[in-house]
């Protein structure tokens, strides 16, 4: 992925409300599409070692972690998995104000995912099919992305959104502390999030690269209004690369917590806080996303997942 090699000038923490309008579930399926959503949930639905029913509707496959998606990509089918970074950034600390208040995943609630495998959401039918297109499903729309650039232009477009900033010659690293909310998405195709962007590159020469982590309320993609922890990357202005939480290039090593998966509790107003950190850092020739602090540095040691770099699209 060339965002690795060529690393990053901006930072973003953002909080977005985003109108969409959700895209209408056809009311049928050809035989050529249903083929491609039947071919598709094959490629990403893993045959599970164990399978844990959430209280939230999920059903998470515990899949042995060398059977994960990334390594469905011919550049990482001789992969040595690297289980923890080579090195960690220095003089790590926790900066908040708020007290340490547990967050946890709901499917918790049911079981854990024995060691040496790793939690996976399991795609339906129906998340599919709530995308614009089978294609489409897990990226993002190029015309829906913020230009960072240019904030009034977004706004018009559609984006509400608050953004703190830093730009530099070079970056190998930040680290952002999320507080965790249930905003209220009034429509299907609305969604709310509060996430890290590392961005090299623009939008007008198709080369902007980034890597993104945090949580979102997004009906359109998830089905339900619970905040849920993602990622996502892409290299190409979001043209045709890159794509939402575990897909080609991310490669996750921790068996506590699942990409996507719904967190609980939330922050009220006037009432207990919760919140979570997550640092993203270069080493060598990955780019590691470590969720730290509070529960999720307590219970899980982390929250180990790196983005391998060697030309993956």
């Amino acid at each position: 992925m060339a965002a690795a090699r060529a690393w990053f000038i901006l930072a973003l923490v953002v909080a977005a409300v985003v109108v969409e309008g959700g895209a209408a579930r056809p009311p049928s399926m050809t035989q050529q599409q249903r083929q491609q959503v039947e071919s598709l949930l094959r490629r990403l639905n893993k045959p599970p070692l164990a399978t844990i029913q959430s209280p939230d509707g999920d059903i998470i496959d515990c899949v042995h972690i060398s059977k994960q998606p990334a390594f469905d990509h011919p550049l990482l089918k001789n992969h040595t998995i690297q289980m923890r970074p080579f090195s960690y950034p220095r003089d790590l600390h926790n900066a908040s104000n708020i007290a340490p208040q547990p967050i946890s995943q709901t499917w918790h609630q049911n079981g854990r995912c024995p060691e040496n495998t790793i939690p996976i959401r399991r795609t339906k039918e129906e998340d599919v099919l709530r995308a614009s297109s089978i294609s489409m499903f897990g990226k993002k729309r190029p015309g829906s992305i913020p230009n960072h650039n240019s904030f009034e232009q977004s706004v018009t477009s559609g984006h509400e959104w608050a953004t703190a900033s830093s730009s530099a010659d070079r970056y190998y690293g930040t680290k952002a502390t999320f507080n965790l909310w249930q905003p209220n998405i009034e429509r299907s195709g609305d969604f709310s999030l509060t996430q890290l962007w590392i961005i090299k590159g623009s939008y007008s020469g198709n080369d902007l690269n980034t890597i993104e982590a945090g949580w979102q309320v997004y009906p359109g993609m998830y089905g339900d209004r619970n905040p849920r922890l993602f990622i996502y990357w892409t290299r190409d202005a979001y043209q045709k690369t890159g794509c939402y939480n575990l897909c080609a290039g991310f490669v996750q090593t921790n068996n506590q917590i699942a990409i996507g998966g719904s967190l609980t509790p939330v922050s009220t107003y006037g009432g207990s806080q919760y919140e979570f950190s997550i640092l993203i850092w270069k080493v060598k020739y990955s780019l590691h996303i470590l969720g730290i602090q509070n529960q999720f540095y307590q219970c899980a040691q982390g929250i180990y997942i790196y983005i391998y770099s060697q030309g993956v699209e």
